[in-house]
């Protein structure tokens, strides 16, 4: 069945797989646009070829997240299989992955642009770990930032929520390449990925990036189901986890009970 939530193209003769999330603005991930993505990573693995997966949001937004609906108590465990699974998966393949991001790129929608090699940011991207604002951790970011940015700014995004902007973003290591204003996205990927992946051997890519990875892939495997139990069996069982959920969806501000 063709994707709904998701749109696939090739380039460079299929050396290329984007993927882009195709439901504009928020383009929301939810077990949906999930399902679809795991499907189409799944195809991707008898693909020797493959040399770069990109992500990409359709529209003025990389993606605002998962879907809050599916974080209440009742769904946290769905959302956590099936979100961590698509991680998963992108571990198996092992092809370099590249991130082009515009506009709002936040919670799920960041950690899915963390795990990427590469990421490509325009100056209007802001990235940000909001979920504390809800009463909620990120797990999969709570494993790569620390890798990626350092514990600091770590602590920093994923404690107080704070979003930065592109500029920040790049100074601190996250973003790989700051477009410069005006500069189309895709297009400075594109001619990056020419230059510096498609000259290279597909399987030596991969195997260099299980190389180089060799950390980061064991901490997801590792830690993700760690994080999956701290999420499920400690904080789904607090009042505040659950007002603060309830509280967004209702659209009320939440009444704290610390316990």
């Amino acid at each position: 069945m063709e994707p709904q939530l998701i749109k696939v193209e090739k380039h460079f003769d299929g050396a290329v797989a984007k993927i882009i999330l195709n439901s504009p603005k928020a383009n929301i991930l939810e077990a949906a646009m999930l399902s679809e993505i795991l499907c189409t990573l799944a195809g991707m693995s008898d693909n020797k070829d493959l040399k770069a997966i990109v992500f990409e949001g359709a529209g003025k937004h990389f993606s605002f997240g998962a879907s809050v609906q599916e974080h209440t108590k009742e769904n946290a465990a769905m959302m956590l299989h099936s979100f961590h699974g698509m991680f998963h998966q992108l571990v198996r393949l092992a092809v370099p992955t590249v991130a082009v991001v515009r506009g709002q790129c936040l919670g799920g929608g960041m950690e899915l642009a963390l795990f990427c090699n590469f990421i490509f940011a325009d100056r209007t991207a802001m990235f940000g770990q909001p979920e504390i604002v809800l009463g909620v951790f990120p797990p999969p970011a709570s494993v790569m930032l620390p890798r990626k940015v350092g514990q600091a700014y770590a602590d920093d995004l994923c404690l107080t929520g704070r979003s930065i902007d592109a500029v920040e973003a790049h100074r601190i290591g996250m973003v790989n390449i700051l477009l410069d204003e005006g500069q189309d996205a895709w297009e400075a990927a594109s001619a990056w990925i020419d230059k510096y992946l498609i000259p290279k051997s597909a399987e030596c890519l991969r195997i260099a990036n299980q190389a180089v990875r060799k950390d980061f892939f064991r901490r997801i495997w590792e830690d993700f189901p760690r994080m999956e139990g701290l999420y499920l069996a400690d904080l789904m069982e607090t009042h505040d986890a659950n007002e603060g959920i309830n509280a967004f969806l209702e659209k009320r501000k939440p009444e704290w009970k610390n316990k």
